[in-house]
């Protein structure tokens, strides 16, 4: 039987299989709603990538010194009214939209519950309804990389399939026909479900990101593929099938981590 790393050696084997370098320093802030589920599932993410997670509360009226990001998964507001649409008007998201709109391009990355209020909050296009057949899913899902460069995703080659633990009920991405052609033309659908549509979001879309490719949004949960031993490719949750490994979504955090030390050169 093969030795498995205790809980938290996954990092440095992550690292080094990302050719992650030099990334302490970099602050990623991570944002709580009342609701939120995954905002620690997030914060160790970022740590384990090398990171410093920074706690910001919704009520927050400053970003404070943050290099980036991440708006995590839940039920922000009970997902009352529509997902995400009460979230859209904390204090703090006003920040975050000025900061992810300037000159600067603050980066950001909405997982789930955080794609959904990006949409509310029109960082990005589109909108997100119940999954086609009205009943919550959890799975690992595999998705298929169409876009390495943006903030989120250099650490991944382009066509590169992931496999990411999903678990939504408001996962149907929608557009009109206009906006999905805009999407494709311009390359920013960063993420397409593969295998199974679990949500029956538009052109198996499962994420996308906006023109400067400094903000990307997706249903699934990378922040759950983190660590050796308690992820997709452990075998301890339903396989996709596909051989992707525990520690696929850690990419997501060494990217935005790797983009902000090479971009401090």
């Amino acid at each position: 039987m093969t030795d498995l790393p205790l809980i938290g050696e996954a990092a440095a084997v992550a690292a080094h299989a990302s050719g992650a370098r030099g990334l302490a320093g970099a602050r990623i802030g991570v944002v709580t709603f009342p609701g939120t589920l995954d905002d620690r599932d997030a914060a160790r993410a970022v740590r384990l990538a090398g990171g410093t997670p920074v706690p910001l509360w919704h009520a927050d009226t400053q970003l404070g010194d943050v290099d980036a990001v991440v708006i995590p998964g839940g039920f922000s507001y009970g997902d009352y009214l529509r997902a995400g649409a009460i979230a859209r008007f904390a204090p703090l998201m006003s920040k975050i939209i000025d900061a992810a709109n300037s000159d600067a391009k603050l980066p950001v990355l909405g997982i789930c519950n955080g794609f959904q209020i990006l949409t509310e909050s029109h960082l990005l296009p589109g909108s997100m309804i119940k999954n086609d057949h009205l009943k919550f899913i959890c799975r690992d899902q595999v998705l298929r990389v169409e876009n390495n460069s943006t903030d989120w995703t250099g650490d991944y080659d382009a066509g590169q399939e992931i496999t990411i633990p999903l678990k939504n009920q408001d996962g149907q991405y929608i557009a009109d026909e206009k906006t999905l052609d805009a999407l494709e033309a311009e390359g920013r659908v960063v993420f397409r479900y593969v295998g199974f549509n679990p949500n029956g979001s538009r052109r198996d879309i499962a994420g996308i990101s906006n023109s400067a490719g400094n903000v990307v949004g997706l249903m699934p949960h990378p922040e759950h593929a983190v660590e050796v031993g308690f992820g997709p490719g452990s075998g301890l949750s339903g396989s996709a099938g596909n051989g992707g490994t525990d520690t696929d979504g850690l990419g997501f955090f060494t990217s935005v981590l790797n983009k902000l030390v090479g971009g401090a050169k």
